[in-house]
């Protein structure tokens, strides 16, 4: 049997001595101990160094994708085929079947094939000979640096994707609602949601179908009846049918493009959940995708105060305002955050200030630590909101009417009436005194 090795320096293709050893797969790590007892169980029989970080990030891309690279390809003309006859054991099935259908090599993957790996990189610097392990630390380094930055890159790329969809969704609508009201008006105002809408017309087409049509699957019962009545009495003028096609044409783009944004926003979401769970948690995942490129990288926003956190996007705004010596923004791009959006315009800067401190400690977690769970995000985020309900009912408390208020307006009315009283008795004495 032939085990196919990946590193960040290159392939390596290791031939197995004994293969009785890997039916115990609960002891394997013990002929693992030491190097010597490794070169009884596996031997090297060829190693692909690659050239520089790009063949490797190319490489790590193409193995994350179950593709085969270039360099792959090569190893495995070079070595495998000449043994074809042998098994080849790989770290990922996906893999072994792209090996299997393109180069025709059996491959095998299973519990014992994972345990051999594992053990061969507990022993890798000793088996691989030739290869220092100062260059294997350098190599995983730099290839995880790139690694970081494309990932980044392609986070960055889908929610500048993103925007750029809502804004050619937005004037497709606009213009769809515009045309199609020339010849049924009444519709925009009973039908409010835009991908209802545009499914609407698509169904009906020239409104002197509505009465013969069945919308129940696209509109609830009472507004599907609103529909057809104002259908009737629409003040509509009449357009020809290839208005109607353009404009179903037009209903179809904007369906494709929600359909595509709706699986684009997912795609960022598992992506963001992967690489900066905590602050996805804090902020959301269309928000910290766009801190993140504005920063350039998570380890580039990781190395930013919160001070900075909290204005970023409103760079502009800031270095105006310090020109013309005048308030400084409060708030950047984390304005959009949820937290920042659902309190009042009296409480925005304080939760903006408290959001901006709790993302940056999100933000060096996700950057810096080893764990890949969201379970500071999750409790620094409840805590926020309970500070925020805090500000929020102390706001109501103060518009209503606090105790304090109460008590000064009791003492004033008792001192009034012990005024009173001491004045009437002022006037008694001295009426009293006048008589006698």
């Amino acid at each position: 049997m032939l085990v196919l090795f990946e590193t960040a320096a290159g392939y390596a293709i290791f031939k197995v001595l004994d293969e009785s050893k890997l039916q115990q797969v609960d002891s394997l790590y013990k002929e693992f101990e030491t190097p010597e007892k490794a070169n009884k169980v596996v031997k090297l029989k060829h190693f692909e160094k690659f050239n520089d970080t790009t063949e490797a990030l190319a490489a790590a891309t193409a193995l994350v994708e179950g593709k085969i690279g270039k360099s792959l390809k090569k190893v495995l003309k070079k070595v495998v085929a000449k043994e074809a006859h042998e098994e080849l054991a790989v770290s990922d099935a996906k893999l072994g079947g792209v090996i299997k259908d393109k180069m025709e090599l059996s491959c095998v993957h299973s519990s014992a094939v994972a345990e051999l790996m594992r053990c061969i990189r507990s022993q890798m610097e000793s088996l691989i000979s030739g290869l220092p392990p100062k260059e294997m630390s350098a190599m995983s380094l730099g290839l995880a640096h790139r690694l970081v930055v494309v990932q980044d890159g392609f986070t960055a790329s889908v929610a500048s994707l993103l925007d750029d969809l809502d804004k050619e969704l937005n004037n497709y609508i606009m213009r769809c609602r515009e045309w199609y009201g020339w010849h049924f008006p009444e519709l925009g105002k009973v039908v409010v949601d835009n991908l209802a809408y545009c499914k609407t017309v698509l169904k009906i087409g020239d409104r002197t179908n509505v009465a013969t049509t069945d919308l129940s699957e696209i509109l609830p019962e009472e507004v599907e009846a609103e529909v057809k009545l104002a259908a009737e009495i629409s003040m509509g003028t009449e357009v020809s049918e290839q208005d109607i096609a353009n404009i179903r044409h037009l209903c179809d783009q904007v369906i494709e493009i929600s359909d595509y944004r709706a699986q684009l926003y997912d795609y960022l979401k598992n992506r963001m959940m992967a690489i900066a769970p905590n602050l996805t948690v804090m902020v959301g995942e269309l928000v910290g995708a766009r801190l993140i490129s504005h920063a350039g990288s998570l380890l580039n926003l990781a190395k930013h105060p919160a001070s900075t956190v909290q204005i970023l996007g409103a760079e502009k705004a800031l270095f105006r305002a310090l020109k013309t010596r005048k308030d400084t923004p409060k708030y950047g791009l984390i304005y959009h955050a949820s937290l920042v959006g659902q309190t009042t315009a009296k409480n925005k800067g304080k939760i903006s200030r408290m959001l901006a401190a709790k993302a940056s400690l999100a933000i060096r977690y996700d950057a810096l630590g080893e764990d890949t769970n969201a379970e500071m995000g999750a409790e620094n985020r409840a805590k926020l909101e309970a500070r925020l309900r805090q500000l929020e009912d102390r706001g109501i408390r103060r518009v209503s009417g606090s105790g304090k208020a109460v008590a000064r307006a009791d003492k004033y009315q008792h001192k009034r009436l012990e005024e009173e009283e001491s004045s009437l008795q002022r006037s008694s004495i001295s009426a009293y005194l006048c008589h006698r």
